[in-house]
This record gives C-alpha cells, structure tokens and sequence, in this order.
C-alpha cells in the first residue's frame, strides 16, 4: 500500500501519525492486531479518527482506481477496528456507531453497545448522549446508563451538563426497573425543588 496514492489529505496526516500510532495501523494491517492488546491513548484516538474521517470522505467524493479503492476501504476498516478495540471517547463512539448506521450494519452496532457498556465511563456515556445528533445513539447510551449501578450514575447530578440525562436514566432504573435506590433520589430530588414526583 503506497500512502500517497491514497489522496493528499489522508498522506498529510499520515505522516504526522506518531510512530506508536502508525505501528498499531500496520500491524492491524498485516492481522496481527488481534493478538495486540492496547491500552487506551486519547492521543491515538484524535489522530486515527481523523485519519478515518480523510478516508471516508476520501471513498466518498473520488472514483479511484479499483486497486486504491480497496485500499481506501481496507485502511478505513483498520482504522476503525483498532478504534474499536480501544477507544473510551464520546465522539470517537459517536463517529463509529454513525458509521455503521450509515451501512445499516447492526452486527456492528450491537458490538458498539458492548463497547460502551464494558469500557466507557458513566460520564462518557452521557456525552455521547449530549454530542450526538442521531436518536439511535441516543437511545443506545441511555439504555446502558439504565443498567448502570445508581452510585455511578449519581455524580453526574452534579454537573449541570448532565443533570437531566442523569435524572432520566434514574427514571428509568425506578420505572422499568423497579429500583428504590433510583426512585428514593428522585423524590429527593423532586423535593429539593418542591415538586411531587410520582
């Protein structure tokens, strides 16, 4: 694969990858990324998905050759995979989980919800929630707040950035499931403001 055949944009951020970066890339390339274990680097997060936003729009707005198309596409999925494996950002998900709606790829969606259920803090999940644009998402991130312990769910009362996401996941847990732990903050809450929650 010759980077610079892949379009101006994609080889100017190519080259300023650092090289821990860029060796996560190649060898997922060579399908040694999943004996690879990574941890998680914000870092590495901002440069592949910029990386995989110059590749998208690269696949999107040029008729390439078929032989640079494949590669476009091959370089694109690595990049996503290796941002799946490790990423904890609100809009490194938000990126990936419109990517796979765009493709109508539910398989792909589902393992994103596992992703953000098994690696994502509570505050993370609820900037999803505040990011995205797309109700889909939306709904994928209150659904793993929902089953989240209330403790982990309680400090994000404190933020009034996400007091009302955090209020409507607690709703949730007392409505759908039944909890009094959910349902006593609520009325305390409720009653705080003077207001008779039910």
């Amino acid at each position: 694969m010759t980077i610079k055949n892949l379009g101006k944009q994609v080889e100017t951020i190519w080259k300023d990858l650092r090289p821990l970066t860029k060796e996560m890339l190649v060898k997922a390339l060579n399908k040694n990324f999943k004996k690879q274990t990574f941890s998680y680097d914000a870092h590495s997060d901002w440069e592949l998905s910029s990386l995989l936003t110059a590749l998208d729009e690269e696949v999107r707005v040029k008729s390439p050759d078929l032989r640079t198309a494949s590669e476009l596409r091959d370089l694109a999925e690595t990049c996503a995979e290796v941002l799946e494996a490790q990423t904890e950002s609100a809009e490194v998900f938000i990126q990936l989980a419109e990517r796979a709606l765009a493709r109508n790829d539910f398989a792909k969606i589902d393992k994103l919800a596992d992703v953000l259920f098994e690696r994502f803090s509570a505050g993370e999940t609820a900037e999803v929630i505040r990011q995205t644009k797309l109700a889909q998402i939306r709904a994928i991130a209150f659904e793993t707040l929902a089953v989240l312990p209330v403790t982990l769910i309680t400090p994000l009362l404190d933020d009034p950035l996400y007091f009302d996401i955090a209020c409507n996941a607690l709703e949730q847990q007392a409505i759908e499931f039944e909890s009094e732990e959910a349902r006593r903050i609520l009325e305390q809450l409720e009653y705080m403001e003077g207001k008779d929650w039910q």
